[in-house]
């Protein structure tokens, strides 16, 4: 099994969709002649020409809206952000038109569109580019969420939304554009709702998505030394949400953290917290644990970019108190 990069397993995703289906496009700013910001799109204009590679101008809002015109005549769009701070500035388009069209037509329209791009905290970006916003997307039925933590969940994820005849949000880890896994080269894809088991555990299972899955891998790895068995479940999608693997697990090992890089307030970590209460309840031996990013702005100093996001001692002392090790 081939080794790639989570950045050349999203290429081959859309390079295989648009080879598969002639509807299948690409649009968005610096796409074609840059290769992308992230450089995502590699090689996706000389190999399908400036017809269904565009580079779009800085117009979020104009450009999201040409997505959705167009999947409203039977196109399949792929509309790329810069980074999903900049999606703000299309919210309107992604909320109000897409997530709604297929119900306000009264099924007249489906909206097949994907709108991808980078996401979560980076490095030294500043607070206007470096947020975790997939709780706002999560909240907005109509639309799908997925955040894939590898290079094999990226591929398959992309190649089921590009598929998806609905809108998806797909939000790829900033900071994981880099790091390496395996990937089969024969097809396949991942159903959306269906969470993946990580890491197997007994005594108590973490949850977590996108690049704080590494996290809590690695701080399952320190919690082994002092044998301290945690099972870490990513659900791979929020929005749909594979509850039962979340219960089951949790029902298991009888304890259970959250880890989110997102804010407290309102974050997804509390929904999840909600249906581990809710499932879960008398088999609980300690309540739920959540860890998250301080509730501000993200600093640009590096130091304190490192101390308010979640970090791996973090994790490990959340679930030392799930355990009643730690006060």
């Amino acid at each position: 099994m081939a080794v790639i990069s989570y950045r050349e397993a999203l290429n081959q995703a859309m390079r295989e969709e648009m080879e598969r289906d002639q509807d299948v496009f690409v649009m968005g700013e610096e796409v074609g002649h840059y290769n992308g910001a992230y450089k995502v799109t590699q090689g996706l204009l000389q190999r399908f020409s400036e017809r269904r590679v565009v580079d779009t101008p800085i117009a979020e809002m104009g450009f999201a809206g040409i997505g959705v015109g167009a999947a409203m005549v039977g196109l399949r769009p792929i509309v790329e952000f810069m980074t999903w701070n900049f999606s703000l500035v299309a919210i309107d388009q992604i909320v109000n038109s897409a997530a709604k069209m297929f119900q306000m037509s009264g099924g007249q329209f489906n909206i097949p569109i994907v709108f991808r791009g980078p996401s979560g905290p980076a490095v030294q970006v500043g607070s206007q580019h470096s947020q975790a916003l997939e709780s706002w997307y999560a909240h907005v039925p109509g639309l799908a969420v997925a955040l894939p933590s590898t290079a094999y969940d990226a591929k398959g994820l992309l190649k089921t939304a590009i598929r998806d005849d609905n809108p998806v949000v797909f939000m790829e880890g900033e900071t994981l554009y880099g790091t390496t896994g395996e990937v089969p080269e024969a097809e396949y894809l991942i159903p959306f709702g269906q969470g993946d088991i990580k890491r197997a555990g007994a005594d108590i299972t973490l949850v977590a998505w996108s690049r704080m899955v590494h996290v809590c891998l690695d701080a399952a790895k320190v919690l082994a030394d002092d044998g301290i068995d945690c099972e870490v479940v990513d659900p791979r999608t929020l929005r749909p949400l594979d509850v039962p693997i979340i219960v089951d697990s949790v029902r298991k090992t009888g304890r259970c953290v959250i880890a989110e890089v997102g804010w407290p307030s309102a974050g997804f970590g509390a929904e999840i917290a909600y249906q581990v209460q809710r499932h879960c309840l008398d088999a609980l031996d300690a309540p739920v644990e959540r860890v998250c990013s301080d509730d501000v702005p993200m600093p640009y100093a590096k130091n304190l970019e490192d101390e308010v996001q979640p970090q791996v001692a973090d994790v490990v002392a959340a679930v030392r108190r799930a355990l009643y090790l730690d006060a």
